[in-house]
């Protein structure tokens, strides 16, 4: 007969405990409110970069493929590797966990935004010139409500995938449920603490997957239609 599997042997460490999440509850709550934070702050700054830079690379297109460019080879950058190269500049703070995870999410929004803004029918914008509207108000009154769906689905993916890479944060003492991860590693591998933060992440990025594509219908509900 076959030995039984360490990690469920062992009852003094248990993967799961109910007792872990009533008992460290507190820090369960203000981790989950530094990680909400944390992928606000990301995400928004990736949408202030991303969308000016996406409407001036439609203007002048011969930026597009070095900008495009430029952040792709940003996205490629190695977690560990971005951090250490902004510690010095921002120090162990929160901006340096943002500004890193901006980075990441600069790629998916600027790529969404020109996907979505392409996409506008030509004849459209032709006749929003034609009824008198100049370059920016056919741009803020036409083409972005047209390409509001699939900017918005890159937000949310940006989002998304913002929630889990929160957790790089850590390494300077800012990541959320990734603190909590990387001190159960270092408090003799303790599983509760691990398991609990690591299904506390996915939970979030659930919820923000959810509320952002309630908010993406219900700010396009004709896009539902056009679709069907």
């Amino acid at each position: 007969m076959s030995s039984p599997t360490p990690w469920l042997a062992d009852a003094a460490n248990p993967w799961f405990s109910w007792d872990y999440v009533t008992e460290y509850s507190s820090e369960l709550i203000e981790a989950g409110k530094q990680h909400v934070l944390l992928t606000v702050a990301s995400v928004a700054l990736a949408l202030v970069v991303a969308l000016p830079l996406a409407v001036l690379v439609r203007r002048y297109r011969r930026w597009e493929g070095a900008v495009l460019g430029l952040s792709g080879v940003l996205y490629t950058i190695p977690s560990l590797a971005l951090i250490s190269l902004l510690w010095p500049v921002f120090g162990l703070s929160p901006t340096t966990v943002v500004v890193a995870l901006a980075v990441y999410a600069l790629l998916v929004v600027l790529r969404n935004t020109l996907v979505g803004l392409d996409g506008v029918p030509p004849d459209v914008v032709d006749a929003a010139r034609g009824m008198g509207m100049g370059r920016r108000e056919t741009l803020l009154k036409v083409e972005v409500p047209l390409a509001l769906p699939t900017i918005l689905a890159g937000i949310r993916i940006a989002t998304v995938s913002t929630v889990g890479m929160v957790t790089i944060g850590a390494l300077v003492g800012y990541g959320g449920f990734g603190q909590l991860i990387l001190s159960g590693f270092q408090q003799n591998f303790y599983h509760a603490q691990i398991a609990t933060a690591t299904i506390c992440c996915v939970l979030l990025a659930m919820v923000f997957e959810g509320l952002l594509l309630g908010l993406q219908r219900g700010l396009t509900p004709w896009a539902k239609g056009r679709a069907s």
